[in-house]
């Protein structure tokens, strides 16, 4: 045990950290901004709108990832375009990482948001309005701290579901040893060589990772 420990690459840790939090910080403001956006356009466009951005919920991991493959292929006007004008690789890369697990964890985050942002009593909103504020200051002055404990929890929950990707991350990044490498796809190939010893050390580490989350959820809900 001591001589396995001794011995583990960590790095799939350090990456799986550093996609958790770059993809939670791209769903928190991207999640949020959406998420009351969403509140002053039409009905029908609205329900649209939900359904779109909370698709990958729903869809098999791999589903998404094979989608994802598709646009940022090098084969692929879009990849094509970030590779050729920016030289920038989507597929494969940390990048591809991030966004895996983005698209995974984005529908977490904008639900968690909009379902605060409809709680809010709009009578504080007019106020605001009444008092001259601009919709700037009334949506960072009185919707932000209002919901802030909703909008936490999400960003929370997102992170969790951003460090357990597997199927999206590992279709459009692959498993590269120290590059998009990530705790899950570290567990499956142990699994798969029979290594059960350094699998349940990396499923030990992930438990100890997502009791901390559920303290700081618990935390926040108080």
């Amino acid at each position: 045990m001591n001589n396995v420990l001794a011995h583990l690459d960590w790095s799939p840790f350090f990456i799986t950290l550093k996609i958790g939090l770059f993809s939670t910080i791209i769903c928190f403001f991207l999640g949020v901004l959406l998420a009351y956006v969403s509140l002053y356009m039409n009905k029908r466009i609205m329900a649209v709108f939900d359904s779109i951005l909370t698709l990958p919920m729903v869809l098999p991991p791999t589903v998404v990832g094979f989608f994802l493959l598709l646009i940022f292929s090098r084969r692929r006007p879009v990849g094509m375009f970030l590779y050729g004008h920016f030289h920038i690789k989507i597929v494969q890369s940390f990048a591809g990482c991030v966004i895996a697990a983005f698209i995974i964890a984005f529908p977490l985050m904008y639900k968690n948001a909009k379902s605060a942002f409809l709680q809010l009593d709009k009578n504080l909103i007019y106020a605001g309005r009444t008092l001259g504020l601009s919709e700037f200051k009334i949506f960072f002055k009185i919707v932000c701290p209002i919901a802030s404990p909703s909008l936490f929890s999400g960003a929370i929950l997102s992170f969790a579901r951003a460090i357990g990707e597997y199927g999206a991350t590992s279709m459009l990044a692959g498993n590269i040893s120290g590059k998009t490498s990530t705790i899950s796809q570290q567990i499956a190939i142990l699994v798969q060589n029979q290594n059960y010893l350094e699998a349940g050390i990396w499923v030990a580490i992930v438990l100890f990772i997502v009791f901390l989350i559920m303290l700081l959820m618990e935390y926040i809900q108080r």
